[in-house]
């Protein structure tokens, strides 16, 4: 099988069209600098991720906003847990991590006891609330990129950003402009290995 994307024929583009041609021009720019969404876009980006797939409406996402001087704080927090990583190595290298971007957001899946729902799908519903985020930004016009690293799965990050012991921090999304204007193609590989179609068990 082969999956071809292409745009629609001028003739015939629906706004559903344009808005998949959108889509499919997301990409993870770098770097990333101000201007950062406004209020108001920031609150159309949240609102669009409350709209992810979300089994039993437990709601299991959480965000966290740092900007600002929190950003600073954010990487004095990055130096002091890798130092108690590994107390050897260049802690201070982690510091700009928390400022490579004007705007970063924390990815937290609030993992919540239910007997229909696992922990799995609610971090699951996570990932696709973030989704839809990053999308949601990118059409209002700025760039985003989602990141984890040993910071995201680091217990003394997790505990000075206020988690709870039964959140887990996914990672940050950063948030600006992208630097070269968001005209950069972004490559993208073909999805026909990706994709298959099942016809029925096969025989043993």
């Amino acid at each position: 099988m082969t999956l071809v994307i292409a745009p629609a024929p001028a003739a015939t583009r629906s706004p559903a069209d344009q808005a998949l041609d959108l889509l499919l021009a997301r990409r993870s720019p770098w770097p990333l600098a101000e201007p950062v969404p406004s209020e108001a876009e920031l609150q159309r980006a949240f609102a669009a991720a409350m709209c992810a797939p979300d089994h039993g409406a437990l709601r299991p996402w959480r965000f966290v906003l740092v900007r600002g001087a929190a950003r600073e704080r954010l990487g004095d927090l990055f130096v002091q847990a890798a130092r108690l990583r590994d107390p050897e190595g260049d802690a201070e290298r982690f510091r700009r991590k928390a400022l490579v971007a004007p705007l970063l957001v924390a990815v937290v899946a609030h993992v919540q006891p239910h007997p229909k729902v696992p922990e799995v799908e609610q971090t699951v519903a996570t990932g696709a609330a973030t989704m839809n985020l990053l999308n949601a930004l990118h059409l209002q016009g700025y760039g985003c990129f989602w990141v984890s690293g040993p910071n995201a799965y680091d217990p003394t990050v997790q505990a000075g950003l206020g988690l709870a012991a039964n959140e887990q921090l996914l990672g940050f999304v950063y948030v600006g402009t992208p630097q070269d204007g968001g005209t950069r193609p972004s490559g993208r590989a073909d999805p026909a290995p990706h994709v298959r179609e099942w016809s029925g068990p096969q025989a043993r």
